[in-house]
């Protein structure tokens, strides 16, 4: 079971006439983010702060049957700014239950259709055969940016699971494709794509990496963990489409450590979240606008 809480903090640069306009785009997987977490006032500054940089974000492993953390911590973000937020149903195999939310500043975006993938298995279920939680697909309009639509499909694989799923995606990809009638989509969130959870067997069968309209902006190279003695790039950001890949600058995806960044120590940061990774890539906030 995976306890990963990257933010992956996307900015992307686009120009529109001569005004430039940006988006920073994140992923971030809270562990277990429920009533506890919400009630803890260090637990919650801190995901304020790290939440506040982004204009769109996808918050992952949301754990509140009674749907009230979410709420009070965009209740939170809106006493100096102006966010709105849209949910998955509440998905999983068992008992246990996770939710994606996409928390997005209402000034720039809206949502323009949202999507969750799939019900194929049997009545009751909610659930891919292959996906443990299915990627919650959401289109977002931007009228400041070149790019006016833009897909997210947001996905936290299971660990065990992890190729199989990553692979899956470009099926999901081809199905929104197919009923969207658009290219410019972004795959982003905890796949658990590295270390133990891959193999180089495996990745040849992963499809999002044979395919070269995919680019990888989270290489494996990347350390996305947040204790010294592990070193693995768990969480990624793939793009797909002419447009929205031209509004990036290379190399600008680098991981964000907000626990240099806020002056944590890594025993605060595991003490205050219990998880094992915390970690945050982030494309630079310097990136250069560019025309499309």
């Amino acid at each position: 079971f995976t306890c990963m809480t990257v933010q992956l903090l996307l900015v992307i640069g686009l120009c529109v006439t001569s005004v430039a306009s940006s988006l920073k785009i994140c992923a971030f997987n809270v562990q277990s983010f429920g009533e506890s977490k919400a009630n803890n006032r260090k637990v919650m500054g801190i995901l304020l702060k790290i939440l506040s940089r982004c204009d769109l974000c996808l918050i992952q492993e949301v754990r509140d049957s009674k749907g009230e953390v979410i709420q009070a911590l965009v209740k939170d973000l809106n006493r100096s700014n102006s966010y709105s937020y849209v949910e998955s149903e509440r998905l999983g195999r068992t008992t246990y239950k996770e939710q994606y939310v996409y928390i997005y500043r209402n000034n720039k975006l809206k949502v323009k259709d949202q999507y969750q993938y799939p019900k194929v298995g049997g009545e009751g279920t909610n659930e891919t055969d292959v996906f443990s939680r299915g990627p919650f697909i959401v289109r977002f309009h931007s009228s400041t940016t070149l790019v006016k639509d833009l897909i997210l499909i947001g996905q936290h694989t299971s660990p065990k699971r992890a190729m199989k799923e990553m692979d899956e995606l470009y099926t999901v990809f081809k199905w929104i494709y197919k009923n969207w009638k658009t290219e410019n989509v972004m795959i982003l969130g905890d796949l658990n794509a590295g270390c133990s959870y891959v193999t180089t067997k495996g990745w040849r069968a992963v499809r999002l990496r044979s395919d070269p309209r995919f680019r990888w902006l989270i290489g494996d190279e990347q350390d996305t963990t947040v204790r010294e003695s592990t070193h693995c790039a768990y969480d990624r950001i793939i793009v797909h489409g002419r447009e929205i890949m031209a509004g990036i600058e290379p190399g600008s995806a680098q991981p964000f450590n907000f626990k240099k960044d806020l002056r944590l120590t890594e025993a605060e940061v595991l003490f205050s979240f219990q998880l094992a990774r915390f970690y945050v890539p982030d494309l630079t906030d310097s990136v250069l606008p560019m025309v499309l």
